[in-house]
Order: structure tokens, then sequence, then C-alpha cells
């Protein structure tokens, strides 16, 4: 029998914490070169920190991970996602690394159902071992839970390795759990001591339990008879209304009236009914039965107990495994959770570049390129709903940064989306760090960056005695003391809330500071000097938000490379602000700016702006007329080809038909002549004319049935005069004999319109030719008759017996001869032979199914009659 050991191995109490996912902070790794620790690096220290901490409330990075709390399958990945407490790369490599991950879920959920993974079967088990650890023991359903997520876990990692072998793009996710401990001995050792589905403790976990349970289970049977027994007696006696086992005080006895006590003497009172009618009495013959019984039950819950502490003890011992198993589960549930939110809101992979090689081996000179990009939050409130009256929302933006410019400065009227656009450049750096798609369209391009540094939104704070201007400061100086060359800094209403002079003389210098500190800087502000910067600094770019000046509303575009005014007089008229008030700033705004250069300036931006917009339009009209023209000539060219098959197809029917026709043609007059020679041998000069009649009208019934009645007309006949109706059917000889509907009768111009399939085209009237006509001709009997003659008198002078030339010459002296002369021209040559066979050769050249005639050869062959 298979057994475990007895032995107890309590685990000394060892706390430990296994951290499962990366800090979406952004950590600095440093290797200090003493050992001196000084005031000024604790300083940056906290600093880093700080601000760090303050740049993910801002952009609200807490938010978006709370959106890939629906699709997390385990309550790790559903807390982790939760507490933003998701993996985020600190390296290029290391996001790289989780972009494919992300894209390798994505190949894994079009191979099976998202569900059926069975990520959601595996719980977590960190307060189970850290209990184990502690030395406390661990219950049953514990335990069946230890085994029940190894065992979920093993199988997710087959799940995937058989995916893998179908499609190598899920090879990210088995390099996820690969080299993990399934604890697969662990599992066998639970499931050999325990029944998962009922939570009990089987009889074969150990010798001693199983010992244990039979010497119990005997003893009850014994006792069980002896009560059964003692019972019935009492009821017999009529101690009882009915014989009743039971068990009082964990002891089992029999019921008895309180009056019939004297029928179990020496017996034990264990319990007294409510009513005090009834006793529950323990018979002195079960006392030691009972004894017994209570013995075996303390020990089979010692033995027990002694079977979970050495389980506990193996749990204890696989706390590390298990614990990097979870982590190893964990990354995995996060990414299918990214892979689902990328989904949802329609992301496309984002390409990573290098710092220092903005380029990327691919000639582009945009550091930042971002396609109609959506701010993710905004996105994700509105995704599923239908848009109002078609407009977008949020607006989508490009983000194009130069790849030589260090800080881009961001002008615009208020309330135009300036703010909104440095969260979500913010936000989708975060988002390709931690290996998420971005809402965007086409191939995202952008660097990475290892640290993201905001200052946006109002940081005063009456606790830290800090106004507006010295909160926006104090960030400001925190951000440059840790900014590196390969960070990304995001500053609104820079050196704002202070006197113009200064905070304009402030934020230039600051921004020339940090040129050469920082990989990319976007600033927003209402400084119309800032952007002046780029005149005299070619590490300087300039971006402008759109402003309608026909609504007098922002349309939330970025216009790259220009700049933007405030408009804010023209803000407050749109929102109905007193007159007066506006007139008099309009009058105050001429005296501070003496030089009309801004003003003239910001009309021809405008008319700058309309003039695009209007490009803009005809070129989206034009792009629309092409992509129309494209889809009619594909149109028209599938319709070419399927009319060149259909007609190779239907000449092929036809030649066929009129193979299998002359086939039975020829054996029919074959078979028509062979019958006639044969009558030749016995018919006589009476009977010569009745099978010539007969024959004939056999030869008349062959020519009728396989010769066209009908015949074409012919282009002799000619179309001068033919002039085409409206609907009318015809070919166009112009587009090689292609079959077309007149559209518009010919005018004076002598075109005529035709549509031929989807196209419509005018062409001359002399390129169109009228459908092909039939014209019946009747033929008169005597000529039908003077047909079948001529057949007659083929077969006649093709005869191979005397007695058929006999026959001829004594036909000649009959009407029905001359009738024949008549008809065919019939002469006596020289040599007194019939010119019939010459004259018929004629005819049956024209009919074409003469079986005596041979093409191949070049001259009629008769045989016999000595021709």
């Amino acid at each position: 029998m298979n057994t475990l050991s007895l032995h107890l191995l309590i685990p000394t109490a060892i706390h430990l914490r296994s951290s499962r996912a990366a800090s979406p902070s952004f950590p600095r790794a440093s290797s200090p070169s003493s050992l001196r620790i000084t005031s000024s690096s604790i300083l940056r220290a906290d600093d880093s920190q700080s601000i760090e901490s303050q740049t993910l409330e801002v952009l609200e990075w807490r938010a978006l991970c709370n959106q890939l709390s629906p699709f997390a399958s385990t309550s790790m990945g559903l807390s982790a996602t939760k507490t933003a407490d998701i993996p985020v790369g600190n390296s290029p490599e290391e996001s790289r690394s989780l972009l494919d991950e992300t894209a390798a879920a994505l190949a894994a959920m079009e191979a099976m159902e998202p569900r059926g993974l069975g990520l959601s079967e595996i719980l977590d088990l960190s307060e189970i071992v850290e209990r184990a650890m502690a030395g406390q023991l661990l219950t049953v359903r514990e335990l069946c839970a230890v085994r029940g997520t190894l065992m979920a876990a093993s199988s997710v990692f087959e799940k995937l390795r058989r995916a893998a072998n179908s499609d190598k793009r899920v090879t990210p996710l088995v390099e996820i759990l690969e080299g993990c401990d399934f604890k697969t001995t662990l599992e066998h050792k639970i499931g050999f001591c325990i029944d998962s589905n009922t939570s009990v403790i089987l009889d074969r976990a150990s010798e001693d339990l199983e010992i244990i349970r039979s010497e119990r289970k005997r003893n009850m049977e014994t006792l069980d008879s002896l009560l059964k027994k003692v019972s019935t007696k009492i009821y017999r006696a009529g101690g009882i209304d009915r014989p009743t086992v039971t068990k009082r005080r964990s002891r089992m006895c029999v019921a008895i009236r309180a009056i019939r006590k004297r029928l179990l003497p020496g017996g034990v009172v264990l319990s007294v009914s409510s009513s005090g009618a009834t006793c529950y009495m323990e018979p002195k013959e079960a006392v030691e039965l009972n004894n017994m019984e209570v013995r075996h039950a303390y020990s089979e819950k010692a033995e027990e107990m002694a079977i979970l502490s050495i389980l506990t003890s193996e749990v204890s011992a696989a706390q590390r495994g298990i614990l990097h198993l979870l982590d190893r589960i964990l990354q995995l549930d996060v990414a299918f959770a990214r892979a689902s939110h990328a989904k949802w809101m329609n992301g496309v992979y984002p390409k990573l570049t290098k710092t220092l090689d903005m380029d990327d081996g691919d000639g582009t000179s945009l550091a930042v390129d971002i396609d109609s990009v959506q701010h993710p939050l905004l996105l994700g409130s509105v995704l599923g709903s239908i848009p109002d009256g078609g407009s977008l929302f949020p607006v989508p933006i490009d983000i194009k940064v130069e790849s030589r410019s260090k800080v881009v400065v961001i002008s615009g009227p208020n309330t135009g989306g300036k703010t909104a656009l440095l969260k979500t450049l913010g936000l989708v750096s975060l988002m390709s760090k931690s290996g998420m798609y971005l809402p965007a369209k086409n191939r995202p391009r952008l660097p990475w960056f290892d640290l993201i540094l905001a200052d946006i939104g109002d940081p005063q704070s009456l606790e830290q005695s800090l106004s507006t201007f010295s909160g926006h400061i104090s960030r400001i100086r925190q951000i440059i003391n840790i900014a590196s060359e390969n960070s990304l800094v995001l500053l609104d209403e820079i050196c704002s809330g202070t006197d113009p002079s200064e905070g304009v003389a402030l934020a230039t210098s600051i921004l020339r500071y940090i040129k050469n500190r920082v990989n990319v800087a976007v600033v927003s502000t209402h400084y119309g000097d800032l952007s002046r910067l780029k005149d005299n600094e070619t590490r300087f770019q300039n971006a402008a938000m759109e402003f309608s000046m026909e609504t007098l509303q922002p349309t939330f575009r970025v216009l790259w490379g220009s700049t933007g005014e405030s408009n804010a007089l023209r803000v407050a008229k749109s929102i109905g602000f007193n007159g007066r008030i506006l007139e008099n700033a309009h009058e105050w705004r001429e005296r501070l700016k003496p030089e009309q250069e801004v003003e003239r300036k910001g009309s021809l931006f405008q008319s700058l702006v309309e003039e695009r917009n209007k490009l803009n339009l005809q070129a989206s009209k034009a792009a629309a007329l092409h992509g129309d023209l494209m889809n009619l000539y594909r149109e028209l060219e599938h319709e070419s080809r399927d009319l060149e098959k259909r007609e190779k197809a239907l000449l092929k029917k036809e030649t066929q038909k009129v193979q299998e026709d002359l086939i039975s043609a020829k054996s029919k007059m074959q078979k028509l002549a062979a019958e006639f020679e044969s009558q030749l041998e016995t018919v006589t000069a009476d009977e010569y004319n009745s099978l010539i009649l007969k024959t004939e009208e056999a030869v008349a019934d062959i020519i009728e049935d396989y010769c066209p009645k009908d015949l074409l007309l012919t282009e002799e006949e000619g179309y001068s005069d033919y002039s085409p109706q409206a609907g009318e059917k015809v070919i166009v000889t112009g587009l090689g004999g292609k079959l077309g509907t007149v559209v518009e009768e010919p005018g004076d111009d002598e075109t005529v319109l035709v549509q031929q399939g989807k196209m419509r085209v005018r062409v001359n009237r002399k390129d169109i030719a009228p459908l092909p006509r039939t014209k019946t001709t009747e033929t008169p009997n005597r000529s039908l008759r003077s047909k079948r003659q001529l057949m007659v008198a083929d077969i006649l002078c093709t005869g191979k017996h005397e007695r058929a030339r006999q026959c001829v010459a004594d036909a000649e002296r009959t009407s029905a001869y001359s009738d024949l002369k008549e008809h065919t021209g019939s002469k006596r040559n020289a040599g007194g032979r019939s010119n019939l066979p010459a004259r018929h050769g004629r005819f049956g050249k024209r009919i074409r199914f003469d079986p005596l005639y041979h093409p191949w050869n070049g001259n009629r062959s008769y045989k016999g009659a000595g021709a």
C-alpha cells in the first residue's frame, strides 16, 4: 500500500512576500561609487518618487489600468489591475517583450476561446503558503485549493504548447511558463490523501488511519447491533412507542419512558427530553463499546491531523516554486487582459525606437509619429455607444515630433485641447512601455522613455504654503533635477500665474536649459514669445491647436509647425460676454500692440487654414472619384474575362454539336445508300419510279433534319440607313464587337450613347451594328424535288452492279428522268456517260454531308460503274 510517513516536518515560521509584478513607477537603477550616502542624493531620490507618483496621478494611470480589470481571469490579475500594479518595462527590450506577449495572446485568442484556457480556475495561494510557512495547519479545503491550482496551471501550459505547435506566434506565452515547477509530486500526494470532490481524507492516506477506521467501523457495527436489540426489547415490554437508537453527549444510547427506566438496570441516563417523559439511557452493556468508539474517534482525528501536518510541511517546502509559478500565471493573465483590451478598443501595435537613433534605420525624420490617436480614457467611456451626428469623440489627433526637435511649444486658444494633448502623449508612452496597444491608426512610432515627468494642473497647496506659481516652479525644479536624456517632460502652461514679462523670461531660460538634457519636452503656453524661439533655435518646434473662425469654437486638431493665438476675446464674445467690456479690451489690445504684425499674422494664418481645408476637401473628393473609377475598372476587367470564358465555352459546345450532327447525317446517308443498292438487285423496271420516289423522300427528310432553314443576312445588304432606337440591343464594333444597349438615339452629331455593362460610352453611329436578323427562304416543291432527284441520281450513278446501270438506261426514257435532266442539266458526254455525278458533286459540296464524297482526295470516287 502506498503510504506517507507520519513524522511531522513543521517548518519554522518564515514570512516571505513575493512581488508578482513590476512596479508601475519608473525606478532608475544606480550604482553608487561610494558607500557614503549624501543628503543631496537622498533629496534627489525623494524628489524622484514624489514627482513620479504625481505624474502617474495627473495622467490618471490608475484609471487606465482599471480598464484592464474586466478582462482579468484570476483574482491576482484583478487585484493587480485595480491597484495599477501591472508590469512596466524597465528597458526597451523588456517593453518590446511585453508587446510581443500581448501579440501572442491575441494570436492565442484566435486559436481558442478566451475562457477556454482555464486561467479562471487558478487561485491566489499566497495567503495559504504564508500560513503554511508560519506553521499553521492547513485545512482540507485549502489543500484541495493548492492541488486544483497546480493542476490548472499545468493544464494551461499544455494548452499553450499545443497552440504554439500550430501557430508560432503563441511561443512568447509558452516561454513565460517554461522552467516553472508545477509541483506534480505535491499535487499527486494531496490527491492520494484527499478526495477533492468531497474534501475528505481517504483511508489510504496512512496505514494507521486505515486500521483505526476499520476497527472503529467494526466497533460501531457491534454497538449498533447491541442497541437495536435492547431498544426492541424495551419496545416489546411497552417501555417506548417505537425502537429508537440515537446519540447523546457523543455516546450511543436508546430512548425509554421515564417511568420504565427499571427495564435497563445499571443503565446511565445521558439526557432527558424537554417534557421529562423520555430518557435517553446508555445500557451498561454498551458502556465499554461507547468508550471504545470515543477512543477510536480521538485516534482518527489525531491521525488526520498528522496527515494534514505532513501535507502542510510539503506545501511549506514548495513555497518558493509555488510563488514563482503564481508570478508567471499573473504575467500570463495580464498579457491576456492587455490583448482583450487591445481588441476592445481596436488598438494597434506601437513601434518603440532607440533613444540615440531616432531614425532607427528607416530614413524617417519623425521621432514621434502617431496618427489619429484618441485619449484612451475618453475613448473607453464611449466605446459601444452610437456617435451623435456621426462626429468622433474623442477627436483623433496626430502627434508629429521631428527627430531633431527636443522642445515642442504648443499654443492656441483656451479649451482648445492643449492639456488633453499632453495627457494623451504621456498615457500612450506609458501604455507602450507596459506592453499595451495604442488607440491609433497605422503603425505608431515613438521612443522608449525611461522617465515620464509631467507638470499638469493646479499644484497649489495651503498645507505647504504654495501658490499656483510656486507649486509649478517646485514641480519643474524636481523635474529638472531627475530628468535624463531619455526622459519625456510634459509642462502645461509653463510659468503661468505671474507677471507675463518675468514669466516669459523664466520660461525661455528653462526651455533653453532642458533642450540638451531631455529626449522630448512638450510644453503648452499662451506666451507668443515662446513660439519665436524656433526662429533662432533648431531644436525647437512649434504646434498650434486649430480654432474655427466660423463657429468661434476650437476644433481640437493640431497644426504642427504653426503658431496659434489664444483668441481670448473671440471666446469671450462667443459665450455672451458684455459687449462694452470687449470693446474696451480691443482698444487696450491695440494700445499694447502698436505694431499690427501679430494681427496680420493671425489673419494670414486663418486664410491659410481655410485654404488648407479647401485643398483637403478637394483631395478627398479626388480620392473618392479615383476609388470609384478603380472599382469600375476592376468590374469591367472581371466582366471582360468572364465574357471571354463564356464565348469560348459556347464555341466549344456549338462545335461539338455540329460534329455530332455531321456524324449522324453521314451515318444515315450511308445506311440509305446501302439499302438502295440492295433493293436495286431485285427491283424491276416498273418498280424503279416508286423506289426513286421513296429514296427521294428519305433524302429530303435527312436534308430537312440537318440543313438550316434560315440564312443570315449578308453584310452586302449594309447598315448605311440603320438608325438604332433607345433600348435596342446592338453590337458595338468600336468596343471589339461587344453587346450593348442604346441609351440615347443618334443626334445631329451622328453619335449614339450606348451602355455596355456598367459603363456608358458615346460612339459614332457607324461603329454600331444591329443584331443579326434571319431571312426565311421559301423552297418551292420543284426545287426540293430537284435536290432529291440529284441525290438519288448520284446514288444511282455510284451503283456497283450492272442491274443499276440497266435501270438508269431504262429510266432515261421516262418523264421522271426527263424532269431530272431538266433540273440538273444532265448531258451525255462523248463516252456516253452521265454528267450527274459532277453536278451532284457541286450540290453535295454545298450541303457538306454526301457520304460518297471524299474531300481529302480532291476527286469524287465512285465504286463500280467503270468510273
